[in-house]
């Protein structure tokens, strides 16, 4: 195991093609609002109670009707399939082991009756709307009758964001040869020939509930150009009637929308900016999170996600009033530096970095910890 969460993101960029690993790392445009979301943990200081009994430490969360072993899920993430062969069964597997719920991203390469039958954990779904609605009332079907019990409706895509690393290294599905990338695969052997051995990845949902063939270029035009681009709050209703558990909207970034998000009856809501990766200068959720809490922290369940790296990262924006966070790119370097076990070990490293920082902060209780635990600096 090694040390930090950090370390499995070196070993990432050592072991993938550059144009997988800037298609993991990369932010929009120059970066800057993936750069403030982890910076917006680093601007925060604890303010450690003293002389208090942690012997004993809970983590324990309730989260949408089931309960974490901390205040954390593996949350959606596409095309994991460049990264490792079989990657959402073996984010599921490890999610579950750490006794974390899992999001399997409608842009996943693996089935998810496929997931299901790796894992009896819970499983819950992150679904992007096309124009046309059968192919997501058909993923819902699917999902429901496989067991996922929460929907998450991911609202912050109606087009994709500007992503100029993917435009520099040619980033388009399916693959076209060129010198640059020929060279750049020639340097990484391992990644090739796992991918030749277990194929390329594939968006497998989306091809069966899109009737689209085992072709990439119909299946990423089913998940992008038909995006349906007149998708509103009053589609909420829709969900309602279609979806029979509950109901998390995910991409909210300011006050406002987290009201609309009340007044439709949701469950939950993810403060998010898709992880720095569409509108750059978009608000950073930890920023807005105080404010969103202390309004609606007890009529939603309220997620973050961006940026988190350490277990006091959770720490910090469970203190100012989240109810956990979603984990994106943190497994992911786990999956692509060691394989699956390197995604048990980045979870493990988090849930002992948090146990330790609750200690430290002289909590004994996950859920003792409130803003008076943090301050700016």
């Amino acid at each position: 195991m090694l040390p930090c969460v950090m370390d499995y993101r070196r070993h990432a960029q050592k072991r993938l093609p550059r144009l997988a690993f800037d298609y993991l790392e990369g932010g929009a445009e120059d970066g800057l609002t993936m750069a403030r979301n982890a910076s917006a943990y680093a601007a925060l200081e604890f303010r450690p109670d003293v002389l208090v009994d942690v012997s004993e430490c809970r983590l324990e969360t309730p989260l949408l009707g089931a309960t974490a072993a901390m205040p954390a899920a593996v949350g959606p993430t596409g095309l994991n399939g460049l990264f490792w062969p079989d990657a959402d069964v073996h984010l599921a597997r490890a999610a579950h082991r750490a006794g974390l719920p899992f999001v399997l991203s409608t842009a996943s390469t693996s089935l998810l009756e496929d997931v299901r039958a790796a894992t009896s954990g819970e499983l819950w779904l992150q679904l992007y709307v096309q124009r046309d609605r059968r192919i997501a009332e058909h993923l819902m079907d699917r999902a429901w009758q496989n067991g996922y019990t929460v929907l998450f409706l991911t609202v912050d895509v109606p087009v994709h964001g500007n992503r100029d690393h993917d435009k520099r290294n040619g980033f388009k599905l399916p693959l076209r040869p060129s010198p640059r990338l020929l060279l750049d695969l020639a340097a990484h052997p391992g990644w090739c020939w796992r991918m030749l051995r277990h194929g390329g990845p594939q968006l497998k949902n989306l091809a069966v509930s899109s009737n689209a063939r085992e072709n990439i270029t119909e299946q990423a035009s089913a998940l992008s150009r038909q995006m349906d681009l007149a998708l509103s709050w009053d589609d909420v209703a829709w969900l309602r009637r279609v979806w029979r558990g509950r109901i998390v909207i995910k991409g909210i970034q300011g006050l406002a929308d987290a009201r609309r998000a009340r007044a439709r009856g949701v469950d939950g809501i993810v403060l998010s900016n898709h992880g720095g990766r569409q509108l750059e200068s978009a608000p950073c959720p930890l920023e807005i999170l105080p404010e969103v809490a202390a309004e609606l922290g007890r009529s939603l369940e309220i997620m973050v996600d961006g940026g988190v790296r350490r277990g006091s990262d959770i720490a910090k924006a469970v203190a100012l009033g989240a109810r956990a966070v979603l984990l994106g790119r943190a497994p992911l370097y786990g999956l692509a530096g060691r394989g699956p076990a390197g995604v048990h070990e980045v979870l493990a490293i988090l849930r002992t970095e948090l146990e330790n920082t609750l200690r430290l902060l002289g909590r004994s209780r996950i859920d003792a910890l409130n803003a008076g635990a943090v301050r700016r600096r």
